[in-house]
């Protein structure tokens, strides 16, 4: 730096190189801050992603600014052992977690979160609406599952889709009768505005804090409740989507799907196949596909208002934006509804960084994963990060999307119970599956040729080797604690 300044120092008067020495020493000390906005139960069925009729003017306004993952996976697929894993940048059978108990703290004492990183490094960490698991929508309004040594404030913000939540329309038989919202078939569309809804209210208030705290570095995370269940939005979103122009899979073609598929992949959804409630009509499905869509559509409008505020507070060019959702969710592929599978559409969910400097307006197909996170926004922004993290950092890819140097592949597990799990790992081209390690049943799917996951080839003589390979690949990651198995 020497060299380079001195023929100009030798023509600017002193007090000029100080204040240029300063300024620069300034920039270079400048920390960045953190937009942590997660979705609940979203998949990829987004305007952003490629997809015709989801209309997603915010988030396709965010991958403009960044880098789409097209190929990121969560680590597995319910909402608490994922949520946690985010968090802490550990697989859940690192912290022995893999149901919807409240216990991150219980077992791992001396985790220290993500957001406790950015805390303990001088930051204002704050969150609104759920980050942590949350029974949705019975916990809406209080702390759920949270962690307080994450964040210096919190807030559980309450709406009209909780608080009214009798008017929903429920499907399935029985469902009038089930208060628990949080597995059902149920839509509401009410004459409303955005801030009488959760979702609405959570935005809002991580407005407020950027306004507030524009002046220092802060990582502030904005927990989205929809589109999980029930999908309920302002009756506007549901207009966006006629449901005339919601298509629904051929029931038949979808048995024929699982029929090369082991008994335990599908074990939860196989007793009321199809729509996983007893006598849900396709027509019925239809419409909670529509609630879907619009709850998808609702996200993206608070997602607007996020940016908008970074915006006008001239906050772009320091702070890194980060948009993620918890697992990937199923509308009636293959008769199936909700998450919890090893499939391609539960196993993946939409990732988008943007990051001052990096790339802007790429996609990359790299297999990453969201425990990847963690050291993703330590390296971003200059922190030292726990030592035993399991991901990596995604700077490569937000560097170069095509060509950054990555050959990790990405594994998802599945818990179903103690005699009862799996693990699935996705590589460039497949994705395989081992049920039991392998005692009740495997799978293979070629991606370059089924993106659908149509076809089991795991008992195929032909790809024998692939079978073989990815299983010693895999064999690494199944560290389920004796206790779980």
């Amino acid at each position: 730096m020497c060299l380079l300044l001195r023929p100009i120092f030798a023509a600017v008067p002193l007090i000029a190189i100080v204040f240029l020495l300063v300024g620069s020493s300034a920039r270079g000390a400048e920390r960045l801050n953190v937009l942590f906005i997660a979705a609940d139960d979203m998949n990829c069925d987004l305007g952003c992603y490629g997809d015709p009729l989801v209309k997603t003017p915010n988030l396709d306004r965010l991958c403009k600014m960044g880098v789409r993952f097209d190929a990121a996976y969560c680590q597995q697929p319910l909402c608490g052992p994922s949520r946690a894993s985010i968090m802490t940048g550990l697989r859940p059978d690192t912290l022995d977690m893999h149901t919807l108990n409240h216990e991150l703290r219980q077992k791992n004492p001396d985790v220290v979160t993500l957001g406790q990183m950015f805390r303990n490094n001088g930051y204002f960490s704050a969150r609104a609406g759920k980050i942590y698991h949350y029974g949705n929508p019975a916990q809406i309004g209080t702390d759920g599952n949270d962690d307080p040594a994450t964040w210096n404030e919190r807030y559980n913000p309450i709406g009209i889709d909780r608080s009214q939540q009798e008017k929903i329309t429920r499907y399935g038989a029985g469902q009038e009768k089930n208060t628990n919202l949080g597995i059902s078939m149920a839509w509401w569309d009410p004459e409303s505005a955005d801030n009488e809804h959760t979702d609405g209210k959570v935005a809002d208030k991580i407005v407020e804090l950027i306004n507030e705290k524009k002046g220092e570095p802060f990582f502030l995370a904005a927990g989205f409740f929809n589109p999980h269940c029930p999908y309920v939005a302002p009756k506007k979103y549901f207009d966006l989507y006629p449901l005339d122009q919601i298509t629904m899979p051929d029931l038949e073609e979808a048995k024929r799907d699982l029929e090369d598929v082991p008994a335990m992949a599908i074990q939860r959804d196989a007793k009321n196949w199809p729509y996983y409630f007893k006598d849900v009509s396709v027509e019925e499905a239809r419409k909670c596909k529509q609630a879907y869509y619009a709850s998808i559509s609702f996200v993206d409008a608070q997602v607007g208002k996020l940016l908008d505020a970074l915006e006008e507070n001239d906050l772009m060019d320091n702070t890194v934006i980060v948009f993620w959702s918890d697992h990937g969710y199923f509308l009636g592929e293959k008769g199936l509804w909700y998450k919890r599978k090893a499939f391609e559409r539960s196993a993946r969910m939409p990732l988008i960084i943007a990051a001052p400097g990096l790339r802007q307006g790429e996609n990359t197909a790299k297999p990453v994963e969201l425990v990847d996170l963690y050291p993703t926004l330590a390296d971003l922004c200059g922190l030292a990060p726990p030592k035993n993290l399991e991901g990596q950092s995604l700077r490569p890819l937000l560097t170069d999307p095509t060509g950054g140097k990555w050959d990790k592949p990405a594994v998802t597990q599945v818990w179903h119970g103690r005699n009862a799990w799996g693990y699935s790992i996705r590589t460039d081209r497949y994705r395989y599956t081992e049920w039991l390690e392998g005692k009740a049943g495997r799978e293979l799917y070629d991606h370059a040729n089924d993106p659908g996951e149509v076809t089991n080839l795991a008992d195929s003589t032909e790809h024998a080797e692939t079978v073989a390979e990815l299983s010693r690949q895999l064999q690494p990651y199944v560290q389920l604690k004796p206790g779980s198995r």
